[in-house]
């Protein structure tokens, strides 16, 4: 098991006892507004294991169906968090709806919010673990658990605002008022989640400052070529794939060709050691006067 599947599955253990301490929170003072913040935690526990599934099957090699990898189950694993963030809001905005029709009394005890608080905590110190390792893995599902994870404490400290204005004012409707508004900031998120998701599945090209610095390191390390263009990059999990056309002199021996292309391949994965480079190779007949030009 990887660096990223051990995340993955501590998330789910994370994310299971969060999900016990706000639903005791839920249960011992009534409040709907904290009943939205237990229901998002049983997303959080669901997308936790579908991210865990996702990260393991990326890790797969390669294999005749899949010649590129599995690497772009994250990204799927990611649209099905935002599909469950979706539905955890449609049952809070139902309980919250009750709450108006049907005001409860509340029982804000020292021990209910307490567990809260614990809970947002625990959540809390999990984003950073997330956000560190899914950047430094490379791994577009850590990337988003921690995303949503950082909803989730945003939302649970407007929950605990909220439930102490009721306490001190007195004002029941404020409770399922503010579960609607927690509601809308989860559907919020899991929009922006499936959006950033679909991009990876839809191949979108690395990031501008990435596609500079890769031309950069064409340009200075093509000694001998004479121009590369029709570059185009995709992104699949923690691989970029690249592949553009590099001109050379129509002269030159296939073996010297070679050479250059090894000696960019080299140093394109020196910079990025999860870059997969294909270089197609062609004579100055060909040359667009476009694109990268060799230093």
């Amino acid at each position: 098991m990887d660096g990223a599947q051990r995340i993955a599955l501590g998330s789910v253990a994370v994310g299971l006892v969060v999900l016990a301490l706000k639903t005791a929170a839920f249960l011992l003072t009534g409040s709907v507004a904290l009943y939205s913040d237990a229901a998002e935690s049983i997303v959080n526990v669901a997308a936790a294991a579908a991210a865990f599934m996702a990260v393991r099957l990326a890790a797969a090699p390669p294999d005749r169906n899949h010649p590129y990898g599995h690497h772009k189950a994250e990204y799927v694993s990611a649209v099905v968090e935002g599909a469950l963030i979706i539905v955890a809001a449609a049952a809070i905005l139902h309980e919250a709806w009750d709450a108006f029709q049907n005001p409860r009394e509340l029982a804000l005890t020292p021990l209910g919010i307490g567990a809260n608080v614990a809970a947002s905590a625990i959540n809390g110190l999990w984003c950073l673990v997330l956000f560190r390792k899914g950047r430094t893995l490379r791994s577009p599902a850590l990337v988003a658990d921690g995303r949503h994870l950082m909803t989730d404490v945003v939302s649970s400290a407007g929950v605990l605002a909220g439930v102490g204005a009721v306490a001190v004012t007195g004002l029941q409707w404020l409770d399922p008022a503010l579960a609607c508004l927690v509601a809308i900031n989860v559907l919020w998120s899991g929009a922006v989640l499936v959006r950033s998701s679909v991009g990876g599945l839809m191949d979108e090209a690395a990031a501008p400052e990435t596609l500079d610095r890769i031309r950069e390191v064409i340009a200075v390390n093509a000694d001998g070529a004479i121009e590369a263009h029709d570059l185009r990059t995709r992104n699949a999990g923690r691989l970029t794939f690249l592949d553009f056309h590099l001109v050379v002199p129509g002269d030159m021996r296939v073996s010297a060709a070679h050479d250059i292309c090894d000696r960019i391949e080299r140093a394109l994965q020196d910079e990025d050691g999860d870059m997969v480079v294909t270089i197609h190779v062609e004579p100055d007949d060909k040359a667009k006067h476009a694109g990268i030009v060799v230093l």
